[in-house]
């Protein structure tokens, strides 16, 4: 039996409070940049899992279990990202209830 390793490109993410642009250092990443590389990836995965099924149907040159390797972690990848965006709809939605 072949054993598969599956990695993942996400990394966890550390929230920092947004700095003044006079205090960023250099090599510092905003929490918008941070979700933008995360979905960028997620696209890139769904994107590579679609070639590697067009490999599959249309050429007969890839292998299924690789299609479906690369399906799973793609959706994998898409119910992650929307479990993110539904607890910071969450907490913004929280913090709009929070009377001054």
């Amino acid at each position: 039996m072949t054993n598969v390793n599956i990695s993942g490109s996400l990394n966890p993410v550390s929230i920092t409070p947004e700095k003044p642009d006079s205090e960023k250092q250099a090599g510092g990443s905003s929490f918008g940049s941070v979700l933008k590389d995360a979905i960028s990836d997620i696209s890139k995965l769904q994107n590579d899992a679609d070639k590697t099924i067009a490999k599959v149907q249309l050429e007969d040159a890839g292998s299924i279990h690789e299609a479906m390797i690369a399906l799973e972690k793609a959706g994998i990848s898409f119910q992650v990202m929307m479990q993110v965006r539904n607890k910071i709809l969450d907490a913004y939605q929280e913090v709009m209830r929070m009377q001054i």
